[in-house]
């Protein structure tokens, strides 16, 4: 279970919808212990597949205190989201030494399939629920800045063109 290794932002991966996991197997199990272990060494709250270059709709977030706690989730989708929202300064190793306050639903509900291959619905609250609905973005071709408003959106990327973070 080696950490893989992080595609770099603007690599058109990362602005690709990941097509949809039709059944839980080994090699899905797999993938998924490959992101626990990558998202633990960055150290991360969550993961997606095409962070790593994988193409599929797969994600893990882990926000507990002790770590082991990864939810492992295969198409994942919010079903509900607050009307309060939350404020959180994300960032992404794909494009690292960047980061922005976003404003996301403090809570969501989200349906996935389980480690199992159970179809599985949970309530995330707060960290939990930004991280969740942060991978989500990414299943569907997004990053987190693409939340920013557009003249911020704009700064944002210029900034990270003149840092190096951006070649």
């Amino acid at each position: 279970m080696p950490a893989r290794p992080f595609v770099s932002y603007p690599d058109k991966r990362l602005k690709t919808v990941a097509a949809p996991v039709e059944a839980i197997t080994d090699e899905i199990r797999s993938i998924w212990a490959d992101m626990v272990e990558t998202m633990d060494a960055m150290p991360g709250y969550g993961l997606a597949g095409p962070q790593i270059g994988v193409m599929q709709r797969l994600a893990v977030v882990d926000c507990s205190q002790e770590r082991g706690k990864a939810v492992l989730m295969a198409n994942p989708e919010v079903l509900h989201a607050s009307a309060q929202p939350r404020e959180h300064e994300e960032a992404s190793p794909n494009l690292p030494g960047m980061s922005a306050v976003i404003s996301r639903p403090r809570a969501v509900t989200v349906r996935f399939l389980n480690e199992s291959g159970d179809v599985e619905e949970r309530d995330f609250v707060n960290l939990w629920a930004t991280s969740v609905q942060h991978q989500i973005d990414h299943l569907n071709g997004k990053m987190y800045f693409d939340a920013l408003k557009p003249v911020k959106r704009q700064m944002f990327l210029k900034k990270a063109k003149k840092t190096g973070a951006i070649s």
